[in-house]
């Protein structure tokens, strides 16, 4: 998903989004309907991940959690930022990017759009949540290594291509 498509897509949900010069170690900042991104951050592409998270705290958070020592703040954030990385990396762009023979973190970032920290955060995190492996449909995603095995019958013969993405 571009910058521009998740843009639109907040804009639909009547929340402004303005990019304004901050403090280079804030990305962005969602209050009351509206996101600000920073507008040192040099390309659309991870414009577009702190875009995603800050969405995510639409969906996610409540109140003021500018406070990260508190740990229910972090919790509100860590939540705010898997939100983002599912809406940006859903298991089914793994599979589609399989389909596509994507071979590397580097072109899998470009295809979906995201920068490749994020994607390298995003699988961490489908990592932790589901272990080595997850089965979906005729797939099963492999997140280390990276990889899609797929499962088809061949007259009644159960076969298995494996494409690794890293």
């Amino acid at each position: 998903m571009t910058y521009e498509q998740l843009a639109l897509e907040i804009r639909s949900n009547n929340i402004e989004i303005y990019e304004e010069y901050m403090p280079q170690r804030i990305k962005g900042l969602y209050a009351d309907n509206i996101i600000w991104i920073n507008k040192f951050i040099p390309t659309f592409v991870e414009k577009a991940c702190v875009l995603a998270e800050e969405f995510g705290h639409y969906h996610t958070s409540t109140g003021d959690i500018l406070d990260q020592a508190s740990t229910k703040n972090r919790k509100q954030e860590l939540k705010a930022r898997t939100w983002a990385y599912e809406k940006l990396i859903p298991l089914s762009k793994i599979i589609q990017a399989h389909k596509l023979h994507i071979s590397n973190s580097y072109e899998l970032a470009d295809f979906l759009n995201v920068t490749e920290e994020f994607l390298d955060e995003a699988l961490e995190w489908y990592r932790s949540k589901y272990g080595l492996f997850l089965n979906i449909d005729n797939f099963t995603i492999c997140f280390e290594p990276l990889g899609v095995i797929e499962m088809f019958d061949w007259f009644d013969s159960p076969i298995m291509r494996y494409g690794s993405i890293l």
